[in-house]
């Protein structure tokens, strides 16, 4: 399973969102892929002030906000 997660520096709920992410994805043993949306002009277009934005496995599963119980589920 491969969990995108898509960022910004300096976005404070990108650093509360990734404590949880970071736990989670390890946990699972699923593989974490950090995106610095400021790097990529077309991830800056898609993603711009929804960041923090997570995938898995190609599907969107949060924006803004982590809820560690239902990331725990889809990461099942």
């Amino acid at each position: 399973m491969i969990v995108d997660f898509y960022e910004r520096p300096g976005c404070h709920l990108c650093e509360d969102a990734l404590a949880i992410v970071d736990e989670e994805t390890a946990r699972a043993g699923a593989e974490l892929r950090r995106h610095n949306i400021d790097e990529d002009a077309r991830q800056q277009a898609a993603y711009g002030e929804l960041i923090p934005v997570v995938v898995i496995d190609g599907e969107p599963h949060a924006q803004w906000f982590v809820e560690r119980e239902r990331l725990r589920a889809a990461l099942a």
